[in-house]
Formats: structure tokens, C-alpha cells, sequence
């Protein structure tokens, strides 16, 4: 998990260096361009099996996932890094209302006052009605709206097709959907500008074949607080890069968003837990 944190503030830096040349749009098809290229022989050298029958929800949670690409992509290249990097990490917060009215999921009193400290620290962030407010941000939040969306996407592809399987695909269809805005905005990279793409499309998919090893490996509540070593790995490189200074009310902000994901992700580990252990109780009533 930790170099899956390191993966993506990386990739984070790469995106910041292609914007000052490049469009939003084309860097994102690099990025998954090479991102594909990089894929594709790992997964054939694990023997991963693509057979599928869910392309068309694929479709759709790639043209979703495209929309909180280009807008998170956005965001890293035109607000501060420390910025657009806290306010990712309100996704979290917006699964756990998606799962209550998507999945049906039971959410008690604890995890929504959570939720709710979690948003409060986003207005801190982006402090609507002030001089300081940028509209910018709100497209960092956009992001993150739709990242939520792709996760529980992600959460019901998962049911019945393995983390392999979902990540090609979705790289498949991204490469494509990634293509039809680049192309009018198009223009060839230049030396260097090569060099970002490919590290932002190695660094993009290593970051997430990590991250998902990860979480098969451990529980959600202990890695959720590693992740959160990106914010202070990109507003170090935002500080010494590109000589951005990091904000009080970003980091205020950031604090409680951050305090308030870590309290969901333990809840939610601690229910898992707490699911596994009645289940077989609860299984062998109707037999008694």
C-alpha cells in the first residue's frame, strides 16, 4: 500500500510537469495508452482469465470513470497540488451515501455524522462565498463524485468477474473514450513531454495493480491510513517543484476529511468482521 501511495503521488507529479505543455484531454489518453501497454503483460504472464460477459456495464463505468479521469486530471494540473489531492479523498465519503441508495447498504448513526465531519472539512477546503473560493475546485469535487460512482460500479463488477479482468477492461474502453476529446485539442508531444506520459501511464497502472494486491491482502482499516501518505509526499513536491505553499485551510481540511475516512474505514472493516463471524450462525437457524 505504501508504494501504491508512493505510485500515485508520482504519477500526480508527471501530470502536473505534461500540463504546462499539454492538454487535459490527450494526457489522459496517454496515460492510458501506456497504462494498457503496461497492463497487458502482466496480466498475460499471471494467466489472468479475460472472458466476460458484463462489456456493457464495463462500458459505462469506463465513460464514468473517463468523466472523474479528465476532471481529477484537471484539477492536479491547475490547482495547488495539496488541493486537488485532499479533496480526492472525499470519494470515500460519497460511497458510503451512494451504497445506502444504490446498494441498498445499511448505514447507523455513527458513520453518518462521519460523513458529515468528512464534508464539513470540504467546505473548509474550498470556503464557498469567500474571496479565496475558486471555482477550480469544484471540479476536483466533481472527481471525486464520480469516483465514487465508478467504485460501486467497481463493487458489483467484482461479484462476478475477478480485479484482473475488471482492470483490463476498463483500460480497454478507456483508450478509446480517452481518444475522441484528444483529438480536438491534439498536438505531439515534444521530448520530455514523452518522458511524463510514459511515467504517468507506468505509474497509473502500477499505483492500482498495487493497491488492489493490497487490499487483498489486508484489511481496509489498517491500509486506509497509509494511503493517506500521498497528501504529504505531493504538497512536499508541490513545495519544492513547483514552489506552491501549503495553504492552513487546505491542511485544516484536509485533517478532517481525512480523520473522518479513517473512522468509516474502520467501522466498515469492524462490520465486515463482526458479518463473518454470525454468518454461520445466522446460516444453520433455518435448520435447527
Amino acid at each position: 500500500m505504501l508504494i501504491s501511495t508512493m505510485f500515485f503521488g508520482l504519477m500526480a507529479v508527471t501530470i502536473r510537469y505534461a500540463s504546462r505543455t499539454l492538454p487535459t484531454f490527450e494526457i489522459a489518453f496517454f496515460r492510458n495508452t501506456f497504462g494498457l501497454l503496461a497492463l497487458v503483460p502482466l496480466l498475460l504472464h499471471g494467466g489472468a482469465s479475460l472472458r466476460t460477459k458484463q462489456l456493457p456495464r464495463y462500458l459505462l463505468r469506463s465513460a464514468i470513470g473517463i468523466g472523474s479521469m479528465l476532471s481529477g486530471f484537471w484539477a492536479i494540473g491547475h490547482l495547488p497540488l495539496s488541493q486537488a489531492i485532499s479533496l480526492s479523498y472525499s470519494t470515500p465519503l460519497f460511497v458510503t451515501i451512494l451504497a445506502v441508495f444504490w446498494l441498498g447498504e445499511h448505514v447507523r448513526k455513527r458513520r453518518w455524522a462521519a460523513v458529515i465531519v468528512g464534508f464539513i472539512g470540504v467546505l473548509v477546503i474550498v470556503r464557498p462565498g469567500t474571496t479565496d473560493f475558486s471555482h477550480g475546485s469544484l471540479v476536483a469535487v466533481l472527481a471525486a463524485v464520480l469516483s465514487a460512482i465508478v467504485a460501486i460500479q467497481i463493487k458489483q463488477l467484482s461479484r462476478v468477474d475477478p480485479a484482473d479482468t475488471i482492470v483490463f477492461y476498463t483500460y480497454v474502453f478507456w483508450v478509446p473514450l480517452s481518444l475522441v476529446p484528444a483529438l480536438f485539442v491534439w498536438q505531439w508531444p515534444h521530448g520530455m513531454e514523452w518522458g511524463w506520459l510514459l511515467l504517468t501511464g507506468v505509474f497509473g497502472t502500477g499505483g492500482q495493480l498495487l493497491w488492489t494486491r493490497a487490499l487483498r491482502l489486508g484489511d481496509v482499516s489498517a491500509l486506509q491510513p497509509i494511503s493517506f501518505m500521498q497528501l504529504p509526499l505531493v504538497a512536499t513536491a508541490g513545495y519544492l517543484l513547483f514552489g506552491e505553499s501549503i495553504d492552513r485551510w487546505t491542511v485544516i481540511g484536509a485533517t478532517i476529511i481525512l480523520a473522518a475516512n479513517a473512522y468509516i474505514a474502520h467501522r466498515e472493516a469492524r462490520l465486515a468482521r463482526q458479518h463473518a463471524t454470525t454468518a454461520p450462525v445466522e446460516a444453520a437457524k433455518p435448520g435447527e
